[in-house]
This record gives C-alpha cells, sequence and structure tokens, in this order.
C-alpha cells in the first residue's frame, strides 16, 4: 500500500469544530491539512464523509495468552479496526495473569507480532506483586488494572495493606474494576437459594448490585485521595456514582471514570430480548442508570467511553446463569453506536472525538495521538453517516454480538493505521500494523 495518501473534500470532526478539509498523509504522520492539498499518492475523494481521529479503548480484553479459543489479538484487533478503533489497551487476566514485567514483555511481543491497531498492555495487581509495580516505566506501561472485587485468583486483591500499598505507590494510572465481592456472593447464594439453577438473567441486575458497586467505588476514591493517587475507574453503571466524580476538565483532575457502550446503549429492559448476550460484570442496570450514564459523560462527570470488549464462546453464554459467563463483544460497534445516539439527539457529532479519542490521549498522555492535527500520527476513520451498517454476527472471532438485529445507520468505510490505508468497505487491506503506544510522561 501507498506510504502517501491523500483524502480530500472530507469532513473533518476534531477538536470542536467541523471543517471540510483535504488531508495529506506521508510517512506515517499528518502531513498537511488544508482547503486545497496537492493529490499525492493513493487519492481518496471522500466527499460527503466525516473523518473522525481513531478511537482509542482504554480497556478490552483481546484473551491472548491463554484463552484464544475466544479470540486473540490477531483476530480481535481486526475487528477493532473495522470499527474504527485504532489502539488498544489490553488487560491482564490472560492465563497467566500479566502479574510481572517479564510475562507484560511477552505479551508486547505478541503485540508486535499480531495487532493490526497500535496497543499497550496494563499490569496485573495481586496481593503481593507490589515490587513489579513500583519497577514499571511510566513512559512504556500504560496503567495498572486492580480487581477490587469481582474476578478470582491472583487478580484479586482484598488485602487493605496490599491495597493501600498500590494506591501509594503506583508510578503510572491505577485502573479499577469496582464492585465488592462479599457482598455479591451473598446475593448469589440468595437467589441461588430462592431459584435453584433457574435464576432469570435479569437478576444479574440485583446480584451484582448497585451497592456492591458504590460501596467499592467509593473506597477506591478514599484510597486516592489519602494518597494523591491517579485513579481511573472503570465501567460506571449506577446513577449514584456518576456524582461522585468532579466535571473539573480532564487535564484539571487525577481522578477519573469511564463509561462503556453496553451500560450507555443497554438497560434491564434489554435482557428480555438479549437475554445472557449482555450478561457483563458489572452489570446493565435499570434505565434510569443509563440516562443518568449518559447525561454524566455529556455533564463531564464521566470523562469518556471504553468498550470493555470481552468474548467468550457462545455455547458458554448458553449456559445456566450460575454457569454462564460474563462479558460480550463490542469493540467493532463504539463508534457506530455513539452515532446513533448522535441521531437520537443525545451528543452533537462534535462530542464524539472527545468521549472516544481526545481524552483517552489526554488522560493517559499518549504521545502524538488522538487528534487530527499534522505532525500527530495518522490514525484516523472516515464514516458515512447516512448509510445502515451491517450487524453479521460472525464479524466477530466467537462468532456472535448483542448488537446483532439491531439497526444503526452510520458506516465505517476506512481506517487508517499509522499512515496506512487498513480497511474499506469491509475488507482488511492490511494487517499487523499496530505499534507499541509511547506515553509522554
Amino acid at each position: 500500500m501507498s506510504d502517501t495518501i491523500t483524502i480530500k473534500n472530507c469532513k473533518i470532526v476534531n477538536e470542536g469544530e467541523i471543517l471540510e478539509k483535504d488531508v495529506l498523509i506521508k510517512n506515517g504522520r499528518f502531513e498537511e491539512i488544508n482547503d486545497d492539498v496537492q493529490s499525492q499518492g493513493e487519492v481518496i475523494d471522500a466527499s460527503g464523509f466525516f473523518l473522525f481521529p481513531g478511537i482509542i479503548d482504554d480497556q478490552v480484553h483481546f484473551r491472548e495468552p491463554g484463552l484464544t479459543e475466544r479470540g486473540s489479538i490477531r483476530t480481535e484487533s481486526l475487528s477493532a479496526i473495522a470499527g474504527g478503533t485504532t489502539s488498544f489497551m489490553d488487560m491482564p487476566n490472560v492465563v497467566p495473569p500479566t502479574l510481572n514485567l517479564e510475562l507484560w514483555r511477552e505479551k508486547i511481543k505478541l503485540g508486535e507480532q499480531n495487532a493490526s491497531a497500535n496497543f499497550s498492555f496494563y499490569m496485573g495487581t495481586s496481593n503481593t506483586n507490589i515490587d513489579e509495580i513500583k519497577a514499571i516505566d511510566p513512559k512504556e506501561v500504560c496503567g495498572i488494572k486492580i480487581f477490587m472485587g469481582a474476578s478470582t485468583g491472583n487478580l484479586l486483591v482484598d488485602d487493605d495493606n496490599a491495597l493501600d500499598s498500590l494506591f501509594r505507590e503506583s508510578p503510572v494510572i491505577i485502573t479499577t474494576h469496582c464492585e465488592d465481592t462479599p457482598m455479591i456472593k451473598a446475593l448469589e447464594e440468595e437467589y441461588s437459594q430462592r431459584y435453584g439453577e433457574e435464576i432469570p438473567v435479569d437478576m444479574h441486575a440485583d446480584i451484582r448490585s448497585r451497592e456492591a458497586c458504590i460501596k467499592s467505588t467509593k473506597k477506591a476514591i478514599g484510597l486516592a485521595e489519602k494518597h494523591n493517587s491517579d485513579l481511573h475507574v472503570l465501567h460506571l453503571t449506577t446513577k449514584e456514582e456518576v456524582s461522585l466524580f468532579s466535571n473539573a476538565g480532564i487535564n484539571e483532575k487525577k481522578i477519573t471514570c469511564e463509561v462503556c457502550v453496553p451500560h450507555l446503549y443497554f438497560s434491564r429492559e434489554d435482557y428480555e430480548r438479549k437475554g445472557s448476550l449482555i450478561k457483563c460484570n458489572p452489570s446493565i442496570k435499570e434505565v434510569s442508570d443509563r440516562e443518568a450514564l449518559r447525561k454524566g459523560l455529556l455533564d463531564g462527570h464521566i470523562d469518556y467511553v471504553a468498550t470493555d470488549h470481552a468474548p467468550h464462546v457462545l455455547d458458554g453464554k448458553s449456559n445456566h446463569y450460575m454457569q454462564c459467563p460474563s462479558g460480550m463483544p463490542s469493540v467493532q460497534h463504539t463508534l457506530i453506536v455513539l452515532l446513533e445516539m448522535v441521531r437520537e439527539g443525545v451528543y452533537s457529532l462534535t462530542d464524539i472525538p472527545f468521549y472516544l479519542s481526545h481524552k483517552v490521549a489526554d488522560r493517559f498522555k499518549i504521545k502524538e495521538r488522538g487528534y487530527i492535527r499534522e505532525g500527530y500520527w495518522a490514525d484516523c476513520v472516515l464514516v458515512d453517516l447516512e448509510q445502515e451498517a451491517t450487524n453479521d454476527k460472525s464479524s466477530y472471532f466467537c462468532g456472535w454480538s448483542p448488537f446483532e438485529g439491531d439497526e444503526f445507520h452510520s458506516k465505517v468505510v476506512s481506517t487508517f493505521i499509522n499512515g496506512k490505508h487498513a480497511y474499506n468497505d469491509g475488507k482488511i487491506l492490511e494487517t499487523n500494523l499496530g505499534v507499541q503506544l509511547e506515553f509522554d510522561r
């Protein structure tokens, strides 16, 4: 593919504006953004299309190593670029869990060999790996992940002294999964006694309760305030949690949070039609929670959007409630779901780059990405806002999607990774273009 690309007549959605410009991409970067760029290399007439910065997803589970029957860095990064996601940060709950720098470096090698989008990997935490955390290079590792509940084995940090040390010593952003495990276990026991194996799936909203989320989130915020930590709370799900966070600018605060696509899009009412396909942790809750999350994003209490993309084999999702794994694939739907909310009047078109690119890049201090700016790496996505998207269940490696059958009215036309035309009109043009993200810290 050409190292030089000219995109003519596109409407650039970037930094709060929509401007019709031409874009010249050369040597992997945005070389020129102007009214009339001289055509060079591959020339794309983008009349009627909108150009967005590439999506940066700070929370995915690409399942490698050890869980590749569900997906892999190769398969899931291909789904990512088909949906306009150009960079991802992958979580440590793989097999073996990423609890030391040696295992983290092995994942970097996997990324270098297989990733079609840019990548970074979190270090996992345990009750005993504080020395590994202290040895992290902040310019290389995106952050650490603390399961303050709702996990098993070595990744569950349930010792208060260990938590205190992690919040005090971490040299990078602390990301947290906030649910209180003892509260959840008690409710699982209660509902199992009441329903046996036939627990209705919508009861997931009660078992993975709002109280469990609120209690754990308050604990994380308290620890961060105590130690002046850099804290980012993942996947908010309740209206009560929204008000716990400041709506100051992303660069003016050290305690931030995000919402994930399933919690913005689905509500408890959708368990009836989607069933266990939308079972995830933390749980999808009430319509009033979904509306508060949407408003919290608009008001700035919630900073941006991720996916928590977590594919599972479909047979497993058909099990009874207690044996049914939590999580769903969603990385290919991020942009079209948010654009559907624009169509419904929830957000404006100029909001979308802030929620999916700008604020993520700012929060993690990602070097020269997240914006359409001259000199920045050319990660971007071209979108047709007036064409229905195909929701073929086979577009994900796991073979299913919770969005199957739902109507969307936008389509990703092309995705560009590091200045290369990686995806166009339903076809992967070039693979393995991803490089390790750099952080300006």
